[in-house]
């Protein structure tokens, strides 16, 4: 999080929608790894990575333990990804039934 207080939460706003828009210009995967990381840090990325390696798990039903077993992301990540796909803003979910439809159909 920001700690300065000179940018208003229109600008914070304003930087977030720029940053969509440059997501969805991108074509494929490849072209968002290579976006991705040059915009993360490893750290950053590995995080983002290992709580969509929660997603799968948790949308099959698995105990918390098991999933921190099968992947290594710990129970407090693991249970803020569960709250999130349970009463979030639906990210997780669509793009996990968007992942399963194309595996599917």
């Amino acid at each position: 999080m920001k700690t300065h207080t000179n940018v208003t939460r229109r600008q914070e706003a304003q930087a977030e929608r720029h940053l969509i828009e440059a997501l969805a210009s991108l074509r494929g995967a490849e072209e968002i790894r290579l976006f991705l990381r040059d915009l993360c840090t490893p750290a950053e990325l590995q995080a983002m990575a290992d709580r969509w390696a929660a997603v799968e798990y948790l949308k099959r039903g698995l105990p918390y333990r098991e999933v921190h077993r099968l992947t290594g992301v710990s129970v407090t990540t693991i249970g803020r990804v569960a709250r999130y796909l349970a009463s979030g803003n639906g990210g997780y979910g669509l793009a996990a039934q968007r992942i399963e439809d194309r595996q599917h159909g």
